[in-house]
């Protein structure tokens, strides 16, 4: 396919979105608004991995009739199991998001039939009623498929935040579940082709592109889970450099201690090839919201929930990945200057990550205890690339005896300025 091509998909898809965010607007706002849009994105997404993953698996065992969208629950049930073990997750048919699609179609077909029939105004389709509590239902149901097998983690939790219940969506039943509707029907609309053959990796880009829609209207907040596109690319970059200058064309793991909304940690898979990090992607979020997208960010990109570890927590001082470390290669964008435990935490001083510069970081900014994190769990032969507020370059006490450490020891190898 020709650019121009992928560009005229990478274009209407995003007008889409812009479309939908604009009808939407004032009942679902800001942060709310991607929220659901990446929640339906993702159970549509999941929704047909299965689905190809199962056909493609019977149409090459010679059974080219067979479509797992159209069998029984209970035929479904007997390959639960194998599913769990391979894809992390299961879905029943009925529970499928294309499934829910076609019976919002038809009970919305139905209903206008029938006013027709009758010589009235269409009304509520029976659907609307409990559009709420089926979509409940179907999400706790995936996530409970897990539980009990390694990826169980991986979704736990992981759609806490799609709330189909709230106010926000409208002050009564059946007017959420109107916008819970139309949601729904665009996403599932959207030309979003295969997603194992999508010339413009069209689910991954759709999250890229609403969180960059977002972080633009935040300001500094958007900072806190997104960073921007070549900001990434440039530290993915820096941090496969080796010790002659040239860039790796594959990594052991990759790890990120303030991972946001994943987008650092997914460079790697775009410039070097998921397969090229051969032992997985890592990161830990401190923000429960933001480390469920970046799970969702993960799926939608394809990583496979033995292929990464997102964990929930403070970095500074309740680390999760102490067996995982060391890393080849380390990125973050950490928040800047923030307060954190520091001196009033007796137990820091002697934390192994940083003991070595016999000093902590001041409580009121924590920037050089993400720095000294990061140098610690980076292996010998591994590149850091760090994105830092400038005042920490020439601010004084505990931060000069820090500076003074990673100079002296010879762990900086640049310090890149960006100009405006």
């Amino acid at each position: 396919m020709s650019d121009n091509k992928r560009e005229q998909e990478r274009t209407e898809l995003y007008r889409t979105i812009w479309a939908l965010a604009n009808e939407l607007r004032g009942s679902v706002d800001g942060w709310d608004f991607k929220q659901y849009v990446l929640g339906m994105l993702f159970y549509r997404y999941i929704s047909e991995n299965l689905t190809t993953y199962l056909n493609k698996g019977e149409w090459e065992a010679g059974n080219t009739d067979f479509d797992y969208a159209k069998i029984s629950d209970d035929e479904a049930l007997r390959v639960k199991d194998d599913m769990v073990q391979e894809k992390g997750f299961f879905i029943l048919p009925s529970e499928l998001f294309g499934n829910l699609l076609n019976r919002i179609k038809k009970a919305d077909k139905d209903a206008k039939d029938q006013a027709e029939k009758d010589g009235k105004e269409v009304e509520t389709a029976d659907l609307d009623e409990n559009l709420n509590e089926i979509l409940q239902t179907n999400f706790k149901n995936i996530e409970a498929s897990a539980i009990g097998s390694p990826s169980e983690e991986n979704f736990k939790g992981l759609f806490d935040d799609i709330d189909v219940n709230s106010n926000k969506l409208g002050p009564t039943v059946i007017k959420r579940n109107k916008r819970l509707k139309r949601l729904i029907t665009v996403i599932g609309d959207m030309d979003l082709g295969n997603y194992q053959d999508n010339s413009i990796d069209a689910f991954g880009d759709t999250y890229e592109y609403l969180m960059g829609m977002y972080a633009s209207n935040a300001g500094k907040s958007g900072g806190e889970f997104f960073t921007p596109q070549e900001v990434s690319e440039l530290l993915t970059k820096i941090s496969l450099l080796d010790n002659n200058g040239k860039m790796k064309t594959e990594v052991n793991k990759v790890y990120d201690p303030a991972v946001g909304s994943g987008s650092l940690l997914l460079k790697f898979a775009k410039i070097l090839g998921k397969d090229n990090v051969r032992n997985g992607f890592f990161g830990q979020e401190i923000n429960i919201t933001t480390y469920n997208l970046c799970r969702i960010n993960m799926f939608l990109h394809d990583i496979g929930y033995d292929k990464f570890s997102i964990e929930h927590g403070d970095t500074l001082t309740d680390p999760k990945h102490w067996d995982e470390e060391p890393f080849e290669a380390i990125v973050s964008n950490p928040p800047y200057s923030i307060k954190w435990e520091g001196s009033d935490n007796g137990t820091l001083i002697n934390d192994p990550r940083f003991s070595p510069a016999g000093v902590l970081a001041p409580k009121s900014k924590a920037d050089f205890a993400f720095i000294m994190h990061c140098l610690s769990w980076l292996a010998t032969d591994g590149t850091a690339a760090i994105v830092c507020f400038p005042g920490i370059m020439y601010r004084g006490g505990a931060e000069q005896k820090i500076r003074k450490y990673l100079i002296d020891n010879n762990f900086i190898e640049c310090i890149y300025k960006r100009s405006y």
